[in-house]
């Protein structure tokens, strides 16, 4: 089965080795027809403590890492 991959921005980067992820997604509403945005929060695995607030990641899923940690950041995609 292939690996999901995710785009999302680094909320947090406090953590040694880890970052906080947003990934957002939108939707439409089934009944009223709007367009839901909805966002949820995934830690990931950053070797080299290289990713900071605000920028823009792809995460891949991987093995458990840590207890909370199922992610890690892609190498650059081309």
């Amino acid at each position: 089965m292939p690996r999901r991959i995710l785009q999302g921005v680094v909320v947090s980067d406090k953590n040694d080795k880890t970052v906080v992820v947003r990934v957002e997604r939108r939707y439409s509403h089934p009944l009223l027809q709007k367009t839901i945005r909805q966002s949820k929060k995934y830690k990931a695995h950053d070797e080299s403590n290289r990713f900071k607030i605000g920028d823009t990641i792809f995460i891949q899923e991987s093995a458990p890492i840590s207890r909370n940690k199922r992610w890690v950041v892609m190498p650059e995609r081309a």
